[in-house]
């Protein structure tokens, strides 16, 4: 399955790229095909896989792992704009880029590619739980602190919150979805939620950006080295102290490892808040995560 996965990754990113280049689609494509993952795919893939799930104080450690990171995330990049002069735009795009992983448009079908479809569940809480209240929140705060708006309120960043389609989906999952729902919405869901990974490497060709100036490739190493590998070696050892053993420790450390989170980069674009930087952080870090999570992988098996 996952030599599969990663053929049809390949494939999707490289079609992408041609009708890019080609302009076959409009301008506004890849925004309408991440609607389309946003509004269907994942609220299917939350239907599909939460109902199986058993919530109990065990997932605790997977939902609190992506806060303590981005504690750590904010720690290392302050660091490393104080080392290399970093400017103020630079320190926030790599705030987000860092901090802010893909783990449902990437990490839902790059889980399911690499260890199956019966870790998904353990993937969606540490998505819904974690990544995606950050953004709501962190990731907010981050973008009116340096590009000059007010700071959110409480009652706006409740209001995003409830205005996320997963988050009805994964409410409605825990409470009134049957583990095993009748054939036909079984069969359709699943559909939709199969459909999620060609779509988004396809949104992913039509806008991936690889080109940066000179003066951008120290932040972007900066950032790809705490993203890929920096904060997934740190989750591991997080997710023993948690308790974390077999399935629920690999997809821990594998969401971690997922690339710079699409909307945060796009966040940072709409924000004119370094957007070469924020394009590349996404591009690149897509790109290479195709290496490192196999690689994130091996390791896990070979200490069991």
């Amino acid at each position: 399955m996952a030599f599969d996965a990663f053929a049809l990754i390949l494939a999707m990113l490289a079609v992408g790229m041609v009708f890019a280049r080609r302009r076959t689609f409009p301008d506004n494509a890849a925004d309408t095909l991440n609607r389309v993952v946003l509004y269907l795919c994942l609220p299917a893939a939350v239907l599909t896989y939460v109902p199986r799930l058993q919530l109990d104080l065990s997932l605790a450690g997977i939902i609190a792992t992506p806060w303590l990171l981005m504690l750590l995330s904010v720690g290392l990049v302050s660091l490393a704009t104080r080392l290399f002069g970093f400017e103020r735009q630079v320190h926030a795009v790599l705030l987000l880029c860092v901090a802010l992983c893909n783990s449902s448009f990437i990490g839902y079908p790059m889980v399911r590619a690499l260890l199956g479809d019966h870790a998904l569940p353990y993937a969606v809480v540490y998505d819904q739980f974690g990544t995606f209240v950050l953004l709501s929140t962190f990731g907010l705060y981050v973008l009116a602190r340096y590009s000059g708006d007010a700071p959110p309120t409480a009652g706006e960043i409740l209001l995003r919150i409830l205005r996320f389609p997963p988050l009805w989906a994964l409410l409605f999952a825990v409470t009134l979805m049957p583990a095993e729902p009748p054939s036909w919405v079984a069969s359709a869901l699943k559909s939709l939620a199969d459909a999620m990974l060609p779509l988004v490497m396809l949104a992913v060709g039509l806008t991936i950006q690889l080109r940066l100036s000179r003066a951008e490739l120290a932040p972007l190493a900066v950032g790809l080295l705490l993203k890929l590998l920096v904060l997934p070696a740190v989750a591991l050892p997080l997710s023993l102290a948690f308790g974390l053993r077999g399935e629920m420790l690999q997809v821990n450390v594998l969401e971690t490892a997922m690339p710079t989170m699409i909307t945060a980069a796009a966040l940072a674009i709409s924000h004119r808040l370094a957007p070469r930087l924020a394009a590349a952080m996404v591009g690149y870090g897509i790109v290479l995560s195709l290496v490192t999570l196999p690689a994130w992988v091996w390791v896990l098996h070979h200490l069991g």
